[in-house]
């Protein structure tokens, strides 16, 4: 790099320059002779070459495998079990449609019971924007005056609709029993956790009921309206417990935190562990899963599922991640090799050669 002999005060007056400050001087658009403005600021540009490129090839490559096939592994020691049933995808016209089926599951550690959906488009712009967060944070004037982003679902027989929006509207319904059929015959209800299933973030701080007595929300909500598609009002979600009714209800949060992809579960209801560590949470034997179906998808071309899974450290099971460090790993471990190859053929050719003078 050669040495520039460029000198700043050279250039300070030039023709056209401002000069003492005389009346009818032009001003000049020339720009400050500052090291930014003029390009003058230091630069570093790495040069490539084999001795640095094919070790940063060859390190990637060594240190992306290991970590893939740990995550892989990761993901492949998670239990999951999955039931798909066509007759969910025909209940269109059937309302409070009971359907019992049996499976042969066993379970040693937490429990997590998903429902899944398909082809259901939660990401829609106009289904995303649908919704009055002011009102479902408990504002008692949007309570009563909801956000015009939730029409049509804004109004409802000449009042407010409580929870407004077409999510809300859309509210997952179906309810999922899970049984175990014990060798002499008894059934024996699996308890099924529906508290602690929401984001704490979510549930403590974005979701409020309206002020007012949270035990006798029906007076809070008396001047509003359910919404069109639901059986029962916000205020009767959880009666039983008043830490899980209306706008706090962890069903409805849990559906209110919209999905990036058409096919996607929710988290349903967690089966805790024993707490005897000898005893396993759902033991080996035959189990039967009763679901209440309210929930129409025909409409949407849709299907249904319920998945329990457990999860490790790095969630729920996944083997994209895994998969995707692997396939990075590999490429440049292979990009490496053909690269030094290449190198070790061709590298020297030109350092070889006589240069005629």
């Amino acid at each position: 790099m050669m040495a520039s002999s460029y000198n700043a005060k050279d250039e300070d007056h030039h023709p056209g320059s401002v000069g003492s400050g005389g009346p009818g001087a032009v001003k000049s658009k020339k720009p400050d002779n500052t090291a930014f403005k003029q390009q003058r600021l230091p630069a570093w540009q790495p040069i490539l070459t084999a001795g640095t490129v094919l070790p940063a090839f060859f390190m990637i490559g060594l240190i992306f495998i290991p970590i893939g096939i740990g995550l892989l592994v990761t993901s492949n020691n998670i239990k999951e079990f999955e039931v798909r049933s066509v007759a969910m995808a025909t209940s269109y016209y059937v309302w409070n449609d009971m359907r019992v089926s049996n499976y042969e599951i066993h379970f040693w550690s937490n429990v997590f019971m998903y429902y899944g959906l398909s082809n259901f488009y939660q990401n829609h712009r106009r289904y995303v924007k649908s919704r009055d967060d002011s009102q479902l944070n408990g504002d008692k004037s949007s309570l009563l005056n909801p956000s015009k982003e939730c029409e049509p679902y804004r109004t409802s027989d000449k009042k407010p609709i409580a929870p407004c929006g077409a999510i809300a509207n859309s509210l997952f319904n179906d309810t999922l029993e899970l049984f175990y059929n014990h060798p002499n015959g008894s059934r024996i209800t699996i308890h099924l956790v529906k508290t602690g299933i929401a984001w704490w973030t979510d549930k403590h701080v974005k979701f409020r009921n309206p002020a007012g007595n949270n035990n006798n929300l029906s007076i809070v909500f008396q001047d509003t309206s359910k919404p069109v598609n639901w059986h029962k009002p916000v205020y009767e979600l959880d009666p039983s417990d008043p830490e899980n009714n209306g706008f706090i209800n962890e069903d409805f949060i849990v559906w209110m935190r919209t999905a990036a992809l058409p096919t996607f579960r929710k988290l349903y209801r967690v089966i805790q562990k024993k707490k005897d560590n000898m005893t396993p949470t759902l033991p080996p034997g035959n189990y039967s899963l009763e679901v209440t179906y309210n929930y129409p998808v025909r409409s949407f071309d849709g299907r249904k599922r319920m998945i329990l899974s457990t999860i490790s450290w790095m969630g729920g099971k996944n083997p994209f991640l895994g998969i995707a460090y692997i396939t990075v790993g590999s490429v440049c471990f292979f990009l490496g090799v053909v690269l030094l190859i290449i190198h070790h053929k061709y590298g020297n050719r030109n350092n070889n050669a006589d240069i005629p003078n």
